[in-house]
């Protein structure tokens, strides 16, 4: 098994660079709006403290966190606004606190779960320790991406994004499924450039379809934090088009996505199988690799 304390670094050096951006802000930076609807900067970290305790709920309580998991799927479409909202009423100093306090009681969660080899329960298959850092890191960049934007704030990107890549490029079959469509039948070839130029890789060398960019604008789009029309990645063949137009790196029913920054002629013609609305959930849909 490969040594998961690399994705541990990484995920508790994301959260460290999102508190830089947030700790001084004033009340009414706290509560700008974000690019997602109806929630502000306050919103984004709730959520992830939100997502954190459950985290730390499965890893150490598994029939709690069962009875927690059975009632949120009682309210699919509003128990992660229901979780942020708690949390932005804790105030802009109190959720800080409690943020920062429940990053670092995952840290030591997810590094003993790690040396137990345990998995255990959540939204969506059973997890490994390693898999919970993968997702808690994808979602942490994601939402942080959301707070850059609403402060303006161009994030300079790392080599951390190797996270959000691989896990994007595993659920592939995942979007495809969610949406109710087949799966293509053979991998795809994905190489993009990370933030350090280095060239990452991902299935056959000589797959018939392939997908190329920038590691940085991958991770964008499985987010759904950019539209793909302002994103620039190339997709040879017709499978990989199509997983360009309905990429996602988390789990639960389609998201929203953005609206294009330029006029993209595919939105012109409505597309059944990507439904407008939908709740991200805070897992990824598959066991990723450390």
């Amino acid at each position: 098994m490969s040594d998961p304390t690399p994705v541990f670094d990484d995920l508790r050096e994301e959260s460290r660079e999102l508190d830089l951006l947030v700790a001084e802000l004033t009340d009414t930076e706290w509560a700008r709006a974000t690019p997602a609807p109806r929630w502000s900067i306050a919103h984004q970290i709730a959520h992830l403290h939100w997502t954190d305790r459950a985290a730390l709920l499965a890893m150490s309580d598994q029939a709690a966190f069962q009875k927690f998991a059975e009632q949120a799927l009682t309210a699919p479409d509003s128990f992660v606004d229901d979780g942020a909202e708690d949390g932005v009423r804790l105030g802009r100093a109190g959720l800080l606190a409690r943020w920062r306090n429940g990053r670092q009681e995952l840290d030591r969660a997810l590094r003993e779960a790690a040396a137990r080899h345990t998995r255990f329960s959540w939204f969506g298959p059973p997890m490994s320790a390693a898999a919970m850092a993968t997702g808690r890191l994808m979602e942490t960049w994601a939402h942080g991406q959301d707070v850059a934007d609403a402060l303006g704030v161009v994030r300079a990107p790392t080599d951390r994004l190797r996270h959000v890549v691989r896990i994007g490029v595993r659920a592939r079959n995942f979007a495809f499924a969610v949406r109710g469509l087949p799966a293509p039948e053979n991998e795809f070839r994905v190489e993009v450039q990370a933030p350090s130029g280095e060239l990452w890789t991902y299935g056959p060398e000589d797959a018939a379809q392939r997908v190329t960019g920038s590691a940085v604008d991958l991770c964008l789009l499985v987010t759904q934090r950019a539209h793909r029309a302002d994103l620039a990645l190339t997709a040879v063949g017709p499978d990989a088009d199509r997983w360009l137009d309905i990429a996602q790196a988390f789990a639960g029913p389609p998201g929203t996505g953005r609206d294009p920054k330029v006029a993209d002629p595919k939105e012109a013609e409505p597309d059944e199988a990507t439904p407008k609305e939908a709740a991200p959930k805070p897992a990824a849909p598959e066991e990723p690799a450390p």
